[in-house]
């Protein structure tokens, strides 16, 4: 035995390198395999900590210059944040009672929870939201308006405390609204956005995952789906990221700050630990001379439906337009567009008082001052002395509009018109609507088209709200609230 088994061992090694012939195919797959296993096992582990330590110096660079410091649960890395959201003890509770309701079995419900969890989850990134986002919405809120800050409670909002956790209510007046907010906040946080369905197209759903806005279904009814979506709401909110809000659930087509929708503000609330750190709510007025969306909003308001029939093709042409303009040096801003930061609310505070609901007495609650402290811009003004008439002498209008500036400043209406002055008002709305021709001057008298007279009282509704909101509404916020030591 030993002189046989002696000299296998050479041969073997000899076989060993020997040359093997393989199909080109099987070769270039065999080489595939092999390059993914070296990146997954040595190379992208190395290339995510390189990353991962740059993220980390740039937020502490970020931290040490924001107000309100970017929390960890917000770099919290998207697969980590999904299960654990799709783990979560409640929505764990929620697959429990769907699968005996339903008979569905739950291993099926788990995997679906798992599939709205990856859906609602951003994929939040610093260097995309402070290098990039921010950026382009100062370039953009300053290139087509004259951006301006109305009321802003200075020592309210800086004596909010560090620990508790900010959201922005704010009502939702065009798509710009989340431009002009991150534009204006990005010195002091960063926002997580709740957005619709209408942003679900790549790459714009790329760029604002990783600004950090979280993707919401507003017209689902399914229990799971809610409640996985509440707990995403409610985990952020314990874990302090700086939020804002819509509570009327979509753009007005009426011209004014609508009733509200409670499902993200009852989140919130309900998820609320006593004991636990403070919610402060901000409420945010937004106004515009100009709404880009106005043409769209008024047709389905018209319609009765809220259906946005915009085609690409005329997005496209609208966008080209402008930048010709742009380029050709003949671009015209649209007019001003305000911002005003109200007198916080204190979730701790409000709890203080007996309500019936607490959640529809907040949400009202903070309705009433957004829209209290909406400013009555040149355009608005302008509309709503036209009121009714389609032909009018400029200077009757023009005295039209001292007379409601006048019934406004009287109930505390902020307006926010150049100078101080309603002529000058008056001459840069009709400058910004003539450009469009939605109205037009002849023998010094001004006259509307038939088509636009919708336009007229889109624009004009804002007045009207004020002026129809009670003398009472408009001299102080919530009387006898605690939230009142905020001033």
């Amino acid at each position: 035995m030993t002189g046989f088994t002696g000299p296998a061992r050479p041969v073997t090694v000899l076989a060993m390198f020997r040359p093997v012939t393989l199909p080109l195919w099987l070769f270039v797959l065999i080489l595939a395999f092999a390059g993914v296993t070296f990146a997954s096992h040595f190379l992208f582990p190395s290339v995510r900590w390189f990353f991962r330590g740059r993220m980390e110096r740039v937020v502490a660079r970020l931290n040490e210059r924001l107000d309100r410091p970017i929390q960890p649960f917000k770099l919290m890395a998207r697969p980590d944040m999904i299960v654990r959201l799709a783990h979560d003890p409640k929505v764990a509770e929620a697959i429990a009672t769907e699968a005996a309701e339903t008979g569905v079995p739950e291993t099926v419900l788990h995997e679906r929870a798992r599939r709205y969890a990856k859906e609602i989850v951003p994929a939040f990134s610093a260097s995309v939201y402070f290098g990039f986002a921010a950026r382009a919405a100062k370039w953009l809120a300053r290139l087509l308006y004259r951006v301006r800050i109305g009321q802003f409670d200075a020592d309210a909002i800086a004596g909010i405390d560090k620990g508790a956790t900010v959201v922005f209510v704010m009502n939702h007046r065009s798509n710009m609204d989340y431009v002009l907010v991150t534009y204006l906040a990005a010195s002091r946080s960063a926002l997580s956005y709740a957005v619709g369905e209408w942003a679900r197209v790549w790459p714009l759903s790329w760029l604002i995952r990783s600004s950090g806005a979280y993707f919401i279904r507003r017209k689902s009814n399914n229990p799971l789906y809610r409640r996985v979506l509440a707990r995403y709401v409610q985990m952020a909110t314990e874990e302090g990221v700086t939020q804002a809000i819509f509570p009327e659930g979509g753009l007005s087509l009426d011209g004014r700050v609508g009733s509200p929708k409670l499902g993200i503000l009852s989140y919130i609330v309900a998820g609320r630990r006593p004991g636990r750190h403070d919610v402060v709510f901000v409420p945010v007025s937004l106004a515009y001379d100009r709404i880009i969306e106005d043409r769209v909003l008024t047709t389905a308001h018209a319609k009765a439906e809220r259906r946005f029939r915009a085609s690409v093709g005329s997005i496209l042409l609208f966008v080209g337009r402008q930048l010709i303009r742009v380029l050709t040096g003949r671009f015209q801003k649209f007019g001003t567009a305000s911002v005003s930061f109200g007198t916080p609310v204190s979730l701790a505070e409000f709890l203080t008082v007996p309500h019936s609901d607490v959640t529809a007495d907040l949400a009202d609650e903070l309705m009433r001052r957004i829209a209290r402290n909406v400013a009555v811009l040149p355009v608005p003004l302008f509309c709503a002395a036209l009121a009714e008439d389609t032909d009018i002498a400029r200077a009757d209008l023009t005295a039209r509009a001292e007379a409601l500036a006048e019934r406004l400043r009287e109930q505390g209406v902020r307006l926010d018109l150049p100078g101080g002055s309603v002529p000058k008002a008056m001459a840069l709305a009709f400058d910004i609507l003539a450009l469009r021709q939605i109205v037009r001057c002849e023998r010094d008298r001004i006259t509307v088209p038939p088509k636009d007279r919708a336009l007229i009282g889109f624009y004009a509704a804002a007045v009207g709200q004020h002026l129809a909101a009670p003398a009472a509404s408009q001299a102080a916020d919530m009387p006898g609230n605690p939230a009142d030591r905020h001033r």
